[in-house]
């Protein structure tokens, strides 16, 4: 029996989340793949680049109100506020100009796919129940994941389509300038403690270093959403995707510390965004010396990023027992991932 080719189109396409879901769809010989972004994307394969600015309807319109063939739709574009309330007005309108301009083209439209995280439980707020299920309640809004799933719910009624939430913590991958992106923060943070001849030291508190914590691997991600996107049981679900273990900071540095050559020394809290904001020309001075890719500094990482995984000193842990129930059952050694992004980095000249 013949497979149906399915098409995807990937909308924040330059993200972590994004360009893995582009790696792990381009490998398929199943899908066509679209990715829409405003820069171009820097993973091969044979996929269509739409140049759109998601914030602006007209050129949403413009570009995307003919994509007929879009079957899927995995959405993974994200912008950032000081503020979450600053933040609903931005992100919806990114969903909603998406949906408007391409729903109607779309008459084959099978699934949407959000991208959303482990904030939905108020992490970002204080401690929360641990281990995190979707059943949980929510928090006190503003939240704009609230805000996007009660939108595709509402828009789905009555539809062919189906949707589907992804829920991570920690996404571990690579991209340039994305503001959630574990890897990068571990990665510069030991590569520049090393230059300056500094033992590699936890950057929280010592409750910090000993609460637990889970990430999520941004190709276990794109793996689990495309099942989400085609298994029939997973739609209109939300999903939380970890990596499936749990550890502690504190058990963690020392390999990381071996990986980069260094010794390890007792936490020293630290505000990241403070501490590391002059750090630019020795980052310059290393560029030059290891020969590595010429990536402004100010680019290369989001160090209130790091802040806010170095900062709580309470468990944050998801549950993933509803995922696995519903059949998808990968995982990864977290340590062991963390490893493996190093050597991804060193591969493409971003750190020596």
């Amino acid at each position: 029996m013949a497979r149906t080719r399915k098409t995807a189109l990937v909308a924040g396409a330059t993200g972590v989340v994004g360009r893995s879901l582009l790696r792990q769809l381009v490998s398929d010989p199943d899908w066509e793949v679209i990715a829409v972004s405003r820069r171009a994307p820097d993973i091969e394969g044979d996929y269509r680049h739409i140049a759109a600015d998601l914030l602006d309807p007209a050129d949403v319109a413009a570009k995307l109100s003919r994509l007929s063939e879009v079957s899927h739709i995995f959405f993974s574009a994200y912008i950032e506020k000081p503020t979450w309330a600053e933040m609903v007005a931005p992100n919806m309108a990114l969903l909603t100009n998406l949906m408007d301009a391409l729903e109607p083209a779309a008459k084959d439209l099978q699934h949407v796919n959000l991208m959303h995280g482990t904030k939905w439980y108020g992490n970002h707020l204080g401690p929360f129940k641990t281990p995190a299920k979707e059943t949980d309640p929510g928090h006190m809004p503003p939240n704009f994941y609230y805000d996007q799933q009660s939108f595709i719910v509402e828009r789905q009624k009555g539809k062919g389509w189906t949707w589907s939430s992804a829920r991570p913590h920690g996404i571990c991958g690579f991209a340039i300038g994305n503001p959630m992106n574990l890897v990068m923060v571990l990665a510069v943070y030991a590569t520049i403690s090393k230059a300056l001849g500094l033992p590699l030291r936890h950057p929280g508190s010592e409750a910090n270093a000993r609460a637990l914590y889970n990430v999520t691997d941004s190709g276990l991600l794109a793996r689990a959403c495309v099942w989400m996107a085609t298994e029939p049981a997973a739609a209109n679900e939300p999903f939380n995707i970890t990596n499936g273990d749990i550890f502690r900071w504190q058990d963690i540095w020392p390999a990381i510390a071996d990986y980069f050559g260094m010794k390890i020394a007792q936490p020293q809290k630290i505000d990241l965004v403070q501490m590391m904001a002059d750090k630019g020309p020795l980052w310059e001075r290393l560029v030059k010396e290891h020969i590595l890719q010429s990536i402004p500094y100010e680019q290369l990482v989001r160090w209130n990023y790091g802040n806010f995984v170095f900062t709580p000193e309470f468990d944050i842990i998801s549950s993933t027992i509803k995922v696995k129930q519903f059949g998808f059952t990968e995982v990864q050694d977290s340590q062991e991932m963390f490893l493996r992004h190093f050597d991804e980095l060193r591969a493409k000249r971003v750190i020596p």
